[in-house]
């Protein structure tokens, strides 16, 4: 087969790595794949094959006709058998591409987030209505976004399945913390300063885990529109002695395998690749009952999971966390090797490409 990976732009971002990787494990299958970006960025992406960047404006995301024409193109010079959108505005573009321009290659949209926790308004609602309608299959990554996708809109049941994201197996190399006053106790968040991850309700966790742990680091690996309001919300909090900011880092996996317990208080998700890094680094992960993430963490048994906005439960579970569990720690890793093992996840969309094709 021939296959097109839409992404939005070259990012540290799950579901642009995740893409990346599965062009990768897709190629060694013996499938030619183009992993096409459509905004400007810059970042080295893990595949080894053909990125055609258009760099595009994203200004002009919604009105961006030359753009819409330069995918037409290539479709019509590539001919793939399968355009796969991997994130909100990669569907918008392959619709409205393929409906203006009208190719016929058929259309796959990676749902990897709960949809319902994005739409705002009824006129937001229309437009992934009609996007959504205009798909020729979905693939989610989740039984919890499946399920959210199809309450939201009844007719994406009958063209809806599930596929998880995957880890990919990876050397750890040992590193040292950022801080300068080191601690025996640290804990990591990872992930971008954005509203879905809810790092404001993570400061309030911190503060009540700090009454019990007085000597904690938390370290915080990202970037992102928020970080400048959170760090001047730790400041404001007199926190500054126990959060450090790392901003981006190039591989977030040595810093995660060297953590006590990893956190994801997150408001939104779908399937974090974040967890399932964090299992198969052997380390503890703490999140929020939201999306997928009961899909993956079993209370006590392959984590701690607590109810969303309990920030007291929370807390309390950083803290069990903290006396780490081995079974706990085998359990998950056991699992995460098992069920999201990156070349089993590719053979998974392969099948699934070869079904919609009849």
């Amino acid at each position: 087969m021939i296959i097109f990976q839409l992404i939005q732009k070259p990012q540290k971002r799950g579901a642009e790595i995740f893409a990346s990787q599965l062009s990768e494990h897709l190629q060694k299958l013996g499938h030619q794949v183009i992993l096409i970006s459509l905004f400007e960025g810059v970042c080295d992406l893990p595949f080894s094959g053909e990125i055609i960047h258009l760099n595009r404006p994203l200004s002009k995301r919604w009105y961006d006709f030359s753009g819409w024409k330069k995918l037409a193109d290539l479709v019509n010079k590539y001919n793939p058998d399968i355009v796969q959108c991997n994130s909100g505005d990669t569907l918008k573009w392959g619709v409205l591409s393929r409906q203006i321009f009208g190719w016929k290659s058929i259309l796959i949209a990676r749902n990897a987030s709960t949809v319902s926790g994005y739409i705002k308004s009824n006129i937001t609602k229309k437009i992934n209505q009609i996007l959504y309608s205009k798909a020729d299959a979905i693939i989610s990554v989740s039984e919890h976004s499946k399920a959210d996708l199809n309450r939201l809109f009844p007719f994406t049941k009958n063209k809806s399945s599930v596929i998880p994201i995957g880890i990919e197996d990876q050397i750890i190399n040992d590193i040292k913390w950022k801080s300068v006053n080191q601690s025996n106790i640290n804990v990591i968040h990872v992930g971008g300063f954005t509203f879905e991850k809810n790092h404001k309700g993570l400061l309030n966790i911190w503060e009540l885990f700090l009454k019990e742990q007085p000597e904690a680091k938390l370290h915080l690996l990202g970037d992102g529109p928020l970080r400048k309001e959170i760090e001047e919300a730790v400041e404001i909090k007199g926190l500054q002695n126990s959060i450090i900011f790392y901003g981006w880092v190039a591989n977030p996996l040595n810093y995660i395998a060297k953590a006590n317990v990893l956190v994801l208080p997150s408001s939104i998700e779908g399937l974090p690749g974040v967890l399932l890094e964090a299992m198969f680094c052997k380390t503890v992960v703490v999140a929020y009952d939201v999306g997928g993430i009961s899909e993956i963490i079993k209370p006590n048994i392959t984590g701690f999971i607590i109810k969303k906005n309990d920030e007291g439960g929370f807390a309390k579970a950083i803290n069990q966390a903290v006396s780490e569990n081995k079974e706990i720690l085998f359990k998950a890793y056991t699992f995460v090797n098992k069920e999201f093992n990156n070349f089993n996840i590719a053979l998974k969309f392969q099948d699934e490409y070869e079904k919609v094709r009849g």
